[in-house]
């Protein structure tokens, strides 16, 4: 029943986290450097060490594409790649010149490629809810808080990609999505070496869209909240 909760509590950052553009900009930048912060301490202090022990898993459980049994963390780079892509395509979207008369037309393809993969995105984060690498309620509740921040950073970045689109329709099927995983999750148990190449897949996932928040300038993000987020969430994953 905590995972249900919980999954209904990380759909409910999608739904409302636009209530927090009203704080001042110079808040919301820290808040978004904040929770860009703790994913990546999740990543390399939770997530990047069970990548090992999946790696052992999908060794010892895969007898086929030998040469990718021993390498999970090419998914992770697959992971990295992906969302790469999207953000590159999702960019040049948004700049394409409004003179073609099929523009929108193209664009509105693109919002549902682009939502699209985010739900499979948040659709697997609901599924990990259930079935993780490490069981245990201290385990799921720092995956919990990392995923929580970690929407506040993706729904930022997906409201100013798509704005007024993102607010009627994005949003809410991110949300489902994160529903619907759960509910897979509860429903069925996938086998555990293909838990490991999800995970490894999201790991590279959330590497890629934490960075692109932080990295360029004209994010305005906040080192000193970006800090001071990873190094206090790595403290506290540590002394679990």
């Amino acid at each position: 029943m905590n995972t249900g909760i919980l999954a209904i509590a990380l759909a409910s950052i999608h739904l409302f986290s636009g209530k927090l553009r009203s704080l001042k900009k110079i808040l919301h930048s820290r808040y978004i450097s904040f929770g860009s912060g703790v994913s990546v301490a999740y990543v390399f202090i939770h997530i990047l060490p069970e990548l090992s022990q999946a790696q052992v898993t999908f060794q010892s459980s895969v007898n086929i594409l030998n040469f990718l049994e021993h390498h999970i963390y090419l998914v992770a780079l697959l992971g990295l790649t992906v969302f790469y892509g999207l953000e590159r395509f999702a960019r040049t979207a948004r700049q394409r010149p409004q003179k073609i008369a099929n523009t929108d037309v193209t664009y509105l393809d693109f919002f549902w490629i682009h939502i699209g993969a985010f739900a499979i995105y948040n659709l697997l984060i609901g599924y990990l809810l259930v079935h993780r690498e490490e069981s245990g309620i201290q385990s799921l509740f720092s995956f919990s808080l990392a995923m929580a921040l970690h929407f506040m950073v993706n729904d930022h970045a997906l409201r100013e990609h798509h704005q007024k689109i993102y607010d009627k329709m994005g949003r809410w099927l991110l949300a489902i999505a994160i529903i619907i995983g759960w509910f897979i999750g509860i429903s069925t148990k996938i086998h555990q070496a293909v838990v490991a190449v999800l995970f490894a897949f999201l790991a590279g996932g959330i590497v890629l869209n934490v960075l692109k928040e932080e990295l360029p300038e004209v994010r305005k993000s906040c080192f000193w909240s970006f800090a001071f987020g990873t190094l206090s969430y790595a403290i506290i994953l540590l002394s679990l």
